[in-house]
C-alpha cells in the first residue's frame, strides 16, 4: 500500500486521491464506455448500405435493435455484477458485445444480423458497470469525480468519430464499422481484465432469472413500441401485441418481486430519496435527449425554406452537432468534481437548471446559429452533469453490495425517459407538420410546432427540478455518507448517539471486530436504512 491508497475494512485497498494508477484505470473504463457509444451510434453511419445489402426497408429495427437489447440485458447483468464481481461481468459484457459484432460482420441474412445486434446490445451495460466498479475501488469523494469522468469522457470520441470513420467506411464498406467494434471490444476487455482490480464487495443470494427476463423483456417490448410505433403504426396488430406483451411482462415482474425474497430489484427497498432521484432522472433525461434530437433536426433545415426557423449553413451544422459532445464532457467532469466536495444532489440540480435555461434559449436559437451553438453546448453540459450526478447519487444511496443493481436501474431509467419524450416530441412535430412536406420525410414542423416542442422539454426540466430541489435541500447524500462500509458504520454510530433504535442484527454488525456487517447480513433490513438520510 502506498500514499495513494487507503485501507478500509472489508473493502480492502481503495484509491483515495488522484494518481497515475487511477488515471490509467479511468482511461480503461472510458475505453469500455466508448464501445457502448460505438455499438449504439456507429451503425447509423452505414444505415443506407445496410438497407441495400439486406434488401430491406426496416430502418427502424436496425436503428433501435441494440438499445432495446441493452434494456433487456441490463437487469440480468446488473444483478450478476453484485453477486460475481463488477470487473468479471464487465469483461464478459465486452466479450459478448465483441461476439455480436463478429456475427454482424459476417451475417448473410437480416435475422442473423439482428441476432448479432442483440448480443452487441450487452455493451449498453458497460456504463453502469464501470460506475459500480469505480464506487468500490475508490473512496467516495474520489469515486464521484471519476464517475463524472468515465460517464462523459467517451463523448470526446463522439466529436471525432465521424471524421475518423468516414474514410474507413468509404474504403471498406459497412463491415468496417463492425470490425472496428469487435477489435475495440477485444482490446477493452483485455485492458479491463489485466489492469483493473475486482470489486471487493459481493452480495449473497442468487439471481432471479425469471424476474430478470420478465423485467428486461417487458422494458424492451415497451421501448420497442415507443421507438417503432411511428414506423409500423401505433394500432397495427404487431405493435399492439408488442405493447400488450410488454405490459403483461412488467405486471408479472411486479407481482413476482413482491412475493419472493431475493428479487432482481427489490421494490420494497427503494427508499424515498432513491425514488426522488429516479423521478428527476427520467424527466431530465427525456428533456435533454429530446432537445438534442430537435437540435439535430433543426440543424438540417435551411432558413431559405421559410418555415420560421432553420440553421442549415454549411460548416455551422458540423459545429452545432459537435458542440453538445464537448458540453457533455465538461458537464460530466464538472459534476463529478462538485459531487466530491458538496455531494451529488447539488450538481444534479445545477445540471437541470442549466438544461432548463438552454431549452428556453433555444426558442430564439432555432433561427440564430451562434445562439444555437451556445444553447447546444449548454444542453450537453446539462446532459453530462445529470448523467454523472444521477449515477453518483443513486449508488451513494444504495447499500454497497447492491450498487451494481441500482446503477443498472439508473441506466434503464435514463433510456426510458429518452425514448418516451423523444416519441412525444416526434408526435408534436408530426401533428404540426409544415404544409408541402411529404408525410414520408423527416418530421419538419411549422415554427409553432417547434416552439411547442421546446416548451414541452423546458417544462419537463422545471418539473425535474422539484425532486432535485428536495434532494439538495435535505442534503440527502453528503460526499462521504452512505458510500461503503465506513459511511454505513458512521451513520449507524450517529443514529445510535441520537437515540435511534438499532436492532440486534445491526448491533452485532457494528460491534464486530471489523466494524462492518458480517458476511450475509443485510444492513438495509436493520434499523439503519441506506438511502433514508433524506428522511431524517
Amino acid at each position: 500500500m502506498n500514499d495513494d491508497t487507503v485501507e478500509i475494512p472489508v473493502l480492502g485497498v481503495r484509491e483515495h486521491r488522484w494518481s497515475r494508477r487511477l488515471i490509467l484505470w479511468a482511461a480503461v473504463l472510458i475505453l469500455a464506455n466508448v464501445l457502448a457509444d460505438v455499438v449504439i451510434g456507429s451503425p447509423m453511419m452505414v444505415l443506407p448500405q445496410l438497407l441495400e445489402h439486406f434488401d430491406t426497408d426496416q430502418a427502424a429495427w436496425l436503428n433501435a435493435s441494440a438499445m432495446l437489447a441493452g434494456a433487456l440485458w441490463s437487469p440480468l447483468l446488473a444483478k450478476s455484477s453484485d453477486l460475481f464481481g463488477k470487473r468479471r461481468i464487465l469483461v464478459g459484457t465486452l466479450l459478448l458485445a465483441g461476439v455480436g459484432a463478429l456475427i454482424c460482420l459476417v451475417a448473410p441474412t437480416l435475422w442473423i444480423f439482428l441476432a448479432g445486434r442483440f448480443l452487441q446490445g450487452a455493451a449498453f451495460a458497460a456504463v453502469f458497470l464501470t460506475v459500480a466498479l469505480v464506487r468500490q475501488i475508490c473512496t467516495p469523494g474520489v469515486a464521484m469525480a471519476v464517475v463524472g469522468l468515465v460517464t462523459s469522457g467517451s463523448s470526446i470520441v463522439g466529436i471525432v468519430e465521424p471524421f475518423l470513420m468516414k474514410p474507413v467506411i468509404d474504403a471498406f464498406g459497412y463491415r468496417s464499422v463492425f470490425l472496428a467494434a469487435a477489435l475495440l471490444a477485444g482490446v477493452s476487455a483485455l485492458c479491463v481484465r489485466a489492469l483493473l482490480p475486482e470489486s471487493p464487495i459481493r452480495d449473497s443470494g442468487r439471481i432471479d432469472v425469471l424476474g430478470a427476463l420478465l423485467l428486461g423483456g417487458g422494458l424492451g417490448a415497451v421501448l420497442a413500441y415507443l421507438s417503432l410505433g411511428r414506423e409500423f403504426g401505433w394500432l397495427s396488430a404487431g405493435m399492439v401485441l408488442l405493447l400488450t406483451g410488454g405490459a403483461a411482462a412488467l405486471a408479472g415482474w411486479v407481482v413476482r418481486t413482491l412475493r419472493i425474497d431475493e428479487p432482481v430489484i427489490d421494490l420494497r427497498a427503494l427508499s424515498r430519496p432513491i425514488l426522488l432521484t429516479l423521478l428527476a432522472l427520467v424527466l431530465a433525461a427525456g428533456s435533454f435527449r429530446s432537445m438534442l434530437q430537435l437540435t439535430g433536426l433543426v440543424a438540417r433545415v435551411s432558413p431559405d425554406q421559410g418555415l420560421g426557423y432553420g440553421l442549415g449553413e454549411g460548416e455551422a451544422i458540423a459545429v452545432l452537432l459537435a458542440a453538445p459532445n464537448l458540453g457533455i464532457v465538461l458537464g460530466g467532469v464538472g459534476a463529478g468534481w462538485m459531487a466530491g466536495r458538496f455531494g451529488p444532489a447539488l450538481p444534479l440540480l445545477v445540471g437541470i437548471t442549466v438544461g432548463a435555461g438552454a431549452s428556453f434559449g433555444m426558442l430564439a436559437g432555432v433561427s440564430a446559429v451562434p445562439l444555437a451553438i451556445a444553447c447546444g453546448t449548454l444542453l450537453g453540459v446539462a446532459a453530462g452533469a445529470i448523467g454523472a450526478s444521477g449515477y453518483n447519487l443513486a449508488t451513494a444511496l444504495a447499500a454497497p453490495e447492491r450498487q451494481g443493481t441500482i446503477a443498472g436501474l439508473v441506466s434503464v431509467v435514463l433510456a426510458l425517459g429518452s425514448v418516451v419524450v423523444n416519441f412525444a416530441g416526434g408526435e408534436v412535430l408530426k401533428a404540426t407538420r409544415a404544409p408541402g412536406i411529404s408525410a414520408d420525410g423527416p418530421p419538419m414542423s411549422t415554427a409553432t410546432g417547434v416552439y411547442l416542442y421546446i416548451a414541452m422539454a423546458a417544462v419537463l426540466f422545471v418539473l425535474a427540478s422539484v425532486p432535485a430541489v428536495l434532494l439538495a435541500r435535505n442534503r440527502t447524500v453528503p460526499a462521504d455518507a452512505y458510500s461503503g462500509a465506513i459511511g454505513w458504520r458512521e451513520e449507524a454510530a450517529r443514529r445510535a448517539r441520537v437515540g435511534h433504535r438499532i436492532d440486534r442484527s445491526a448491533a452485532r454488525g457494528i460491534g464486530s471486530a471489523r466494524g462492518t456487517p458480517a458476511h450475509g447480513q443485510q444492513p438495509r433490513r436493520s434499523g439503519i436504512d441506506h438511502g433514508r438520510g433524506g428522511d431524517r
